[in-house]
């Protein structure tokens, strides 16, 4: 049996190699919107939640290619700040505007320093479309991430491609960029330390990742059936 085709609705690049990487080993090809024929549509984002979204971009991709498809989406939750600060949903779409990872660090550090720092959570949302009948969707307070503080100084070297904010945001128990405690993780592990460190805030990939393996076994066992059919 080839390989499942299974479309990873995203456009990101970065988003789209970071699953194929954690699902690497699996027999399936991970494939994103620039790899599909005919197009791309214009899938609507205008929900008030990550899983109204999520749900949205899934089951229009799933209309158009007619094919196994989920997508993710993230809001991003601070603590403290008035309504008009806080992006949810909207993350790179301020004032109507869609900004470049140059333009999220600007406003987001300017917003870190007007609030003298954030606390900030990611609140995550996946939906898997097998077919009409077949909706999976989930958004546990289990997925979201640990607080976290967005600052206003981005990190002095790194910056990561398709997830600016990543530079911006620090532990708070330690007060280290995440970017900084990846290298300790690396540390630890060379030294046989029993030691997990989460990075990659912004992307939420990892965060989904244990509700995605659920969803996963659920299309496998699907297509399965399928097949015996």
């Amino acid at each position: 049996m080839g390989k499942l085709k299974l479309l990873y609705g995203t456009g990101n690049p970065a988003k789209l190699e970071a699953m194929r990487r954690r699902l690497a080993g699996l027999n399936l090809e991970i494939l994103g919107l620039a790899d599909m024929e005919g197009g791309i549509p214009q899938a609507p984002e205008d929900g008030t939640t990550p899983l109204e979204n999520a749900g949205q971009k899934a089951l229009a991709y799933y209309k158009y290619y007619k094919m196994p498809v989920f997508s993710c989406d993230s809001g991003l939750y601070f603590d403290n700040v008035c309504e008009e600060d806080q992006p949810g949903v909207h993350v790179r779409t301020v004032g109507g505007r869609y900004l470049t990872d140059q333009e999220m660090l600007e406003y987001y550090g300017g917003l870190a320093e007007k609030y003298g720092g954030l606390t900030a959570r990611y609140r995550n949302a996946i939906c898997l479309v097998l077919d009409e009948e077949h909706v999976l969707e989930a958004m546990e307070e289990s997925m979201a991430s640990e607080p976290f503080r967005l600052i206003s100084v981005p990190h002095s070297r790194i910056l990561n491609k398709g997830f600016p904010l990543d530079s911006l945001s620090v532990d708070i128990k330690t007060g280290k960029y995440f970017y900084d405690l990846s290298k300790l993780m690396f540390a630890a592990i060379v030294l046989g330390e029993m030691l997990i460190l989460q990075k990659d805030m912004s992307d939420s990939i990892s965060w989904l990742m244990i509700l995605f393996g659920g969803l996963l076994t659920y299309l496998l066992a699907w297509i399965g059936n399928k097949i015996l059919k």
